[in-house]
């Protein structure tokens, strides 16, 4: 299972579909991070694609 680079918490396949940058690392998660945070990176993707 994937981790948090941030907290070293699991993530799951489908967060790091979505959440994760280029490289595949996931800077943040639901445990470390507001999920407005999350909910704001997830829009801005939306919009570049």
């Amino acid at each position: 299972m994937d981790s948090c680079d941030h907290c070293n918490s699991p993530v799951s396949e489908k967060f790091v579909r979505v959440f994760a940058v280029d490289s595949g690392e996931v800077l943040a998660c639901p445990n470390c991070t507001a999920n407005v945070g999350i909910a704001e990176v997830a829009m801005r993707r939306a919009r570049e694609t």
